[in-house]
């Protein structure tokens, strides 16, 4: 077998692995708005919050350690004990019966998500450097797995509590762990071990890394474009849910057209950054992150303020009042009358309306530029939507596309360690994954809206392009004194 055939064989393993591996990885989302919904257990919003992000916890600060045993042992060894391994929770799951078992469990299976470390790592050793953004970009591509739990999930749940409505759902775990078992056979059968070349290093010498500021700057686009994306894969389903009052099911398909296409486009992020190079897609994608998260946040909304009213022109004595119109002085003053407006969902932009009420009555002393009717304006914005789902799959894609180049900027920088320095930036995104469900859930305890996450999304995108922007200039003045101090002056 040539030597990329032999590649290719591994990456389609790696994918493979870790599509499951992502599906089980954002199981809560799906089975604990279930349970909530069908009444099963009575846990809170925070509660909830708490629950969607636990597993995506320990899948995230694990990824560490377990990049450096890949860089150590090899993946094949790594990534098959892991699949057997997390199995084991999964098929406890159904014997969980209050919060803290459930939280348990969860951070146990969530190890899963360190598979993402080792994937990576196995992945970068059988490529060379012209192709590994292709390939890491193909093997992220696994980020689709959250696609399958969302759109599978809801269905099977209903599917399994037809004949036991309260029991049913733990054939759900049990299924999952199932499959993680038969794809840990599949690896010990069919994959070839291979570590990076170089000396065995001890652990500081492996953590050297992590004292440059670049792999802190990383992480903190990988916190955005793949920490939010798993936040949302989860959190998405209770707010179509609760906002739009889908089904389940419904809600599902909606955030399944969220992760599905950011999970897919990956790969088309990896080839983007091969060509373009990656800043210059970060710049697009931290922009238009910043773009769609201001326009995501605008909640259903009625909005009553002060309008244009009607002042007196002169001093004088209201002859007569009517509901239309005041007369002063002789002199007919205009009301415009309130007018009922129905606001739809097929309304995509607000819809205003104006009209004004009359404060003085007949035979009252009225000084010049007094009010005689005060103006109310009424905005109604139904956030329709189509148009939210729309924005939501677009804003993932974008994601999709980052998570690429976040990833093709390591083997550039870091070639030696990219086990530690991808596990490294994989743990700060995937804490993005374990805060973000409980940030935007005590978000929507503090302000009622559900909306209120997209702005913590917008805070945090303009501080990477911040961030990003000030590191670029700092480099151009560093490297080309003389050409910024013209630019200076000439302009």
């Amino acid at each position: 077998m040539s030597n990329l055939s032999q590649s290719h064989k591994i990456l389609f393993l790696n994918t493979l692995a870790f599509t499951v591996c992502f599906a089980c990885w954002t199981l809560n989302g799906v089975l604990v708005t279930f349970l909530v919904d069908r009444g099963i257990f009575n846990w809170s919003v925070v509660e909830v919050g708490w629950l969607l992000g636990i597993p995506i916890l320990s899948g995230a600060i694990f990824r560490l350690p377990i990049g450096i045993l890949t860089d150590k042992f090899g993946g094949k060894i790594v990534f098959s004990t892991l699949l057997l391994l997390c199995s084991i929770p999964l098929f406890l799951l159904p014997f969980a019966n209050s919060f803290w078992s459930f939280a348990v469990l969860s951070f146990l299976f969530g190890l899963v998500g360190t598979s993402f470390a080792v994937g990576i790592g196995y992945t970068s050793v059988w490529y060379p450097k012209d192709w590994q953004g292709r390939a890491l970009g193909i093997f992220g591509m696994g980020n689709a797995g959250a696609a399958i739990t969302t759109f599978l999930a809801p269905t099977l749940l209903n599917n399994f509590s037809k004949s036991d409505p309260v029991n049913g759902w733990k054939m759900l775990p049990i299924t999952y762990a199932i499959v993680l078992v038969v794809i840990g056979v599949i690896f010990i059968i069919f994959a070839k071990n291979k570590k990076p070349l170089g000396d065995s290093k001890n652990v500081t010498m492996l953590l050297s890394p992590l004292k440059s500021a670049r792999v802190w700057r990383f992480g903190a686009y990988y916190f955005l474009v793949f920490g939010c994306f798993v936040a949302y894969s989860q959190w998405l389903l209770p707010n179509f849910v609760n906002v739009y009052h889908t089904t389940l099911v419904m809600g599902g398909m909606f955030a399944t057209m969220f992760s599905l296409p950011s999970g897919v486009i990956r790969a088309f992020g990896g080839y983007l950054s091969d060509k373009f190079g990656a800043r210059k897609i970060m710049y697009w994608v931290l922009g238009s992150t910043m773009v769609i998260s201001f326009l995501l946040m605008f909640p259903k909304m009625e909005v009553t303020t002060a309008g244009p009213g009607v002042l007196a022109a002169n001093s004088g004595v209201v002859t007569a009042v009517t509901s239309s119109e005041v007369i002063l002085n002789n002199k007919n003053y205009k009301i415009k009358p309130k007018v009922s407006v129905v606001v739809t969902d097929e309304n995509i932009l607000p819809v205003k309306t104006s009209w004004q009420e009359i404060i003085v009555k007949e035979n009252q002393v009225v000084n010049k530029k007094e009010l005689l009717a005060k103006g109310i304006t009424q905005i109604k914005f139904s956030a329709n939507m189509w148009v939210y789902i729309i924005l939501v799959i677009l804003i993932g894609m974008s994601w999709g596309i980052g998570k690429a180049a976040v990833y093709k900027h390591i083997p550039d920088y870091f070639p030696n360690e990219v086990g530690v320095v991808g596990g490294m930036v994989g743990l700060i995104g995937g804490l993005g994954g374990f805060f973000g469900p409980i940030i935007f859930s005590y978000l929507l305890d503090f302000t009622g809206l559900w909306t209120s996450s997209w702005l913590f999304v917008f805070v945090v995108s303009s501080i990477c392009m911040i961030w990003m922007h000030s590191t670029i200039i700092k480099i151009m003045r560093e490297k080309s004194p003389g050409f910024t101090r013209d630019i200076e002056h000439n302009h």
